[in-house]
């Protein structure tokens, strides 16, 4: 595996560059080695879907421990505060349409809508779980889609300068 392939599935695994980083430099990889896009986005979507697990896991079981750590509870509790505000709206707006809502919010390609948003915002919001996993799947998909296009069009633009 390429060091750049390596740093792309990290940069998907991170909370502020997630999909909208990761999927380009991949993207580049793929073209610069002759390798099928498709098998590529499949694998850096595939890994952002995964996360949507590991962030529930973590939700779920690790953070009431770390939050007996006062770096992590002044951190969290400063993340949640910024994070409050989308909170807000989107309960406001959106509570009934559980599933379309997540997959919107985190198809919208800039940094703070991802799965690892999507996933804070279920769990803050106490959503169904597999309604959130479904809509946050269907938001990191359609992202990935976007990214995967605007990716493709730049590559050909370069290529044509």
């Amino acid at each position: 595996m390429s060091l750049k392939l390596l740093y792309a599935i990290l940069l998907t695994l991170m909370p502020i560059t997630e999909l909208r980083i990761g999927l380009p430099l991949a993207i580049s990889y793929a073209l610069e080695n002759n390798v099928p896009v498709f098998l590529i986005f499949f694998l850096i979507v595939s890994v952002n879907i995964l996360l949507i697990f590991f962030v529930f896991f973590f939700l779920d079981y690790i953070h009431k421990y770390l939050m007996n750590i006062k770096f992590y509870k002044k951190i969290f509790h400063g993340v949640l505060k910024r994070f409050r505000k989308k909170v807000d709206k989107f309960e406001s707006k959106y509570k009934t349409a559980e599933v379309l809502s997540l997959a919107l919010f985190v198809a919208v390609p800039l940094p703070g809508t991802g799965a690892w948003s999507g996933c804070l915002l279920a769990w803050i919001l106490d959503l169904d779980r597999k309604k959130s996993i479904l809509g946050i799947s269907l938001g990191v998909i359609t992202a990935g889609i976007i990214i995967l296009f605007g990716s493709l069009g730049f590559a050909k633009l370069f290529n044509m300068l």
